[in-house]
């Protein structure tokens, strides 16, 4: 059937199917059948820049940070790529994803799996840079779908993503500075032990020498929920 989310969406409801068209569409989009003159083409145009460079916080789930860091892999002679999201409040890390390419699927599919796995909060604001992925008008369309705002950093501001920045700075010196590593298997690995450490076992200065986890647990009771998204 040669339709659209919303539409799907009446018809699983007919049937009987106790489903939003939020759902609807992470499914058509994640199988990749929505239909193409529905898919929103990319453009930068009504964007909207942070008005604030610093981000104040009262709790977890209020803003995150996302940005893409490349890595090289020596065998290949080409870069890999890491999208990592940060939760501000709590320096912990969401959720991320490594790959030889990550394009506007592989950033929906990410935050997808994020809103499925935390408390979703009355309100959320998504802070990246201006990179092609993060401006797709797909990106910006689910976002806006799961009730989320979604606002840009300034050109050359890296300031403006500081938290973000200053984790891959982090996992920058602790592993790819000292890791005599050659395969992009290597790094998926280390990547794949390093986050659960930094999340549960490193100590943050700035959170006042705990863990985002422990972090998150004390402060956890203040994000006010609307409920899973269906």
């Amino acid at each position: 059937m040669d339709c659209g989310y919303r539409i799907m969406t009446k018809y699983l409801q007919r049937k009987g199917y106790d489903i939003n068209h939020k759902k609807v569409y992470r499914i058509m989009s994640n199988t990749g059948l929505l239909k193409p003159n529905s898919r929103i083409k990319r453009s930068g145009g009504g964007r909207k820049f942070v008005r604030f460079r610093k981000v104040h916080t009262s709790h977890p789930m209020e803003c995150l940070e996302m940005d893409i860091k490349m890595i090289w892999i020596p065998n290949m002679g080409k870069n890999a790529y890491l999208l990592s999201v940060i939760d501000v409040h709590t320096r912990k890390i969401l959720g991320y994803t490594f790959a030889f390419n990550v394009k506007q699927k592989e950033v929906i599919e990410l935050l997808s799996t994020i809103v499925d796995e935390y408390p979703t909060p009355e309100s959320l604001i998504i802070r990246s840079d201006n990179g092609s992925q993060f401006i797709a008008r797909n990106v910006r369309d689910y976002i806006h779908l799961v009730g989320f705002e979604q606002e840009f950093t300034h050109v050359a501001t890296p300031e403006e993503n500081a938290h973000i920045e200053a984790y891959h700075g982090t996992l920058k010196r602790d592993i790819f500075d000292r890791v005599d590593y050659r395969t992009f298997g290597e790094i998926q690995q280390i990547i794949k032990r390093y986050v659960p450490f930094y999340n549960s076992e490193r100590l943050h200065g700035l959170l006042g020498r705990i863990t985002p986890n422990e972090k998150w647990k004390q402060d956890q009771h203040l994000i006010k929920k609307l409920g899973k998204i269906a």
